[in-house]
């Protein structure tokens, strides 16, 4: 570690440079709000990004030629995007540790750009989790008594019908809740990956029918653990002890992929993120304007949504298969006898 930095420093002053009052005051100014200006999960990020350069041998501040030699070790097997962030992480912690940024090198962008030509992969894209599929995990969550299976037969409707993201979904709290009887539900959320300023946007789920009801599981849930206040998706303890403490994020992960597994639905790799793309995929394929689905999930950028409903409507109005579709009967080409 260079100039005697521990790890602890080098985390916290990633996206902090104490400023100094003018010279008449001699009390440093707090840098709260510099480390707010960062969301929580932005900063973390790049804190493992610049241990993972020190774990490989980078010391810091850093030399342009480091940086260099730092891309060529890892360009066969770290994505491309992946070492671009990484980059922009050093890029920042030496912006506010004052040093010269040794990334702004051209050759340093243009040694990623090679990098992403030669090695660059598509991108990983979780499937989408269809009403179908969640029909199947609930018949199979309903019949049983635990507290675990009422929690997650709430969490996976909810998560799904309101377009969750797995951060959003795992701090929703009881005063956030406006249930509406006749209607349904109202859910606020305070803060969000698109909504940093925490002015709050509003998530809507109707009541549902028989098969599923976002709504009606969320309160059997509410009723069977007894939750009056604080959050509504909490960790359960060993003899059905539940917890004040809210689920993981890492967790609705798990709890999708094992009942999607239990259920029989095993040839899918699901993710929290298949929730939100299977909602926009079947609100698409069932008419919904983009207006309305992208109000749902909270969308900003109309390309996300955009990407989602192509990626479900490839085989329709399709070139291809509307040429195949005019080509005459194979009875008609074979020649009479």
């Amino acid at each position: 570690m260079d100039n005697g930095r521990s790890k602890d420093e080098l985390d916290d002053n990633i996206m902090s440079a104490e400023l100094l009052l003018p010279a008449n005051k001699t009390a440093p100014l707090s840098n709260r709000y510099q480390i707010a200006a960062t969301s929580d999960n932005t900063r973390r990020a790049y804190q493992a990004d610049i241990r993972h350069y020190e774990t490989w041998g980078g010391q810091l501040p850093a030399t342009t030629e480091a940086i260099l030699r730092y891309l060529h070790a890892f360009a066969d097997n770290l994505n491309p995007r992946t070492l671009s962030r990484h980059v922009t992480a050093l890029k920042q912690w030496h912006r506010y540790q004052h040093f010269p940024d040794p990334t702004e090198a051209p050759i340093v962008s243009k040694t990623l750009t090679g990098i992403a030509r030669v090695h660059g992969k598509p991108k990983e894209k979780a499937p989408p989790l269809l009403p179908e599929h969640l029909i199947k995990i609930v018949e199979y969550l309903l019949p049983q008594s635990t507290l675990a299976a009422c929690r997650d037969n709430a969490l996976l409707q909810v998560g799904f019908l309101g377009a969750f993201r797995r951060s959003e979904l795992v701090t929703i709290k009881m005063e956030d809740i406006d249930w509406q009887p006749a209607a349904g539900m109202e859910i606020l959320i305070p803060k969000s990956k698109t909504d940093q300023f925490n002015t709050g946007q509003y998530c809507v789920i109707p009541n549902g029918n028989e098969q599923l009801c976002a709504v009606r599981a969320l309160k059997s849930w509410l009723e069977k653990a007894d939750i009056k206040d604080g959050f509504v998706f909490r960790r359960i303890h060993r003899g059905n002890k539940t917890s004040e403490l809210s689920i993981t994020p890492d967790s609705v992960n798990e709890i999708l992929k094992k009942h999607a597994v239990a259920a029989g639905i095993d040839s899918m790799d699901f993710s929290s993120h298949s929730m939100r793309r299977g909602l926009a995929t079947t609100a698409s394929r069932d008419g919904v304007s983009l207006p309305a689905i992208m109000r749902q999930g909270r969308w900003k950028q109309v390309g996300t949504v955009m990407e989602y409903i192509e990626a479900a409507q490839r085989f329709e109005e399709n070139a291809a298969g509307q040429v195949l579709q005019k080509l005459p009967n194979k009875e008609k080409l074979e020649p009479e006898e």
